[in-house]
């Protein structure tokens, strides 16, 4: 599902700008950006080690909070959000899927996408359909009782994604999600992913150096140095 005309942007930055301070040496991550990031999407975020993309990801993830600008995810303004109100907002409407997983080992399959529900106080019998109603639609109910060292890469990521969309998000950021998998089972996480967006009408963001990937973009926006560089188009709607 593509966003329409006159979907309104899940994402929206306007001169934003991102300093850390290193020991009292300030550096500058992001330098006041203005774009927005179209809705319903599989937008990229490229760029060479050390441009910013990753920090552009921890803000629209509300993991950070901009310096300067005004930053708009899922039509909030995240910085007029106080840490407890930042935290509920990003456990609502943001899901995350990462290069190394991040699956709890301790849990099965079928626990680790429970666990964002048990998370928002999700009543027993709802919980039990939406993880398995998310497994079915990942292809993982016969290794629900598995343990993450019992899955293959391509499982523990399918687990992954589960997990992320189970609560329903409106937003889901994806860091290098096909990194540690070889181009076959990459390719069918990206396929997965494709089925999961168009089901739950979800916007994907992904930050990633993977060509294969890049190839399935809507948008694609190039940081360097701190700065948009460029924005395009991909693959046509």
């Amino acid at each position: 599902m593509t966003s329409s005309p006159n979907a309104g942007p899940v994402v929206s930055f306007k001169e934003v700008r991102k300093v850390y301070n290193d020991d009292g040496l300030e550096v500058t991550a992001i330098k006041s950006v203005t774009f927005d990031i179209p809705s319903r999407r599989f937008a990229m975020i490229v760029g060479p080690s050390g441009s910013g993309k990753t920090t552009l990801l921890n803000l629209i993830g509300c993991i950070d909070a901009p310096t300067a600008g005004q930053l708009e995810v899922c039509g909030q303004n995240v910085g007029l959000l106080r840490d407890n109100a930042m935290t509920d907002f990003r456990s609502r409407n943001i899901a995350f899927v990462f290069q190394s997983f991040n699956l709890l080992p301790v849990l099965t399959a079928y626990e680790n996408v429970e666990y964002p529900l048990l998370l928002l106080g999700i009543p027993a019998p709802e919980r039990r359909k939406q993880t398995m109603a998310m497994l079915e639609s990942v292809g993982l109910v016969d290794q629900r009782d598995h343990r993450p060292n019992q899955l293959s890469g391509g499982q523990k990521q399918r687990v992954a994604i589960a997990r992320a969309l189970v609560k329903k998000p409106a937003l889901i950021l994806a860091d290098e999600p096909t990194a540690n998998l070889d181009s076959r089972t990459g390719a069918e996480i990206i396929a997965l992913m494709h089925k999961v967006q168009e089901e739950h009408s979800a916007s994907f963001i992904f930050s990633t150096h993977d060509p294969q990937l890049m190839s399935h973009a809507d948008e694609i926006f190039v940081i360097r140095d701190g700065e948009l560089a460029e924005h395009r188009a991909g693959r046509p709607n």
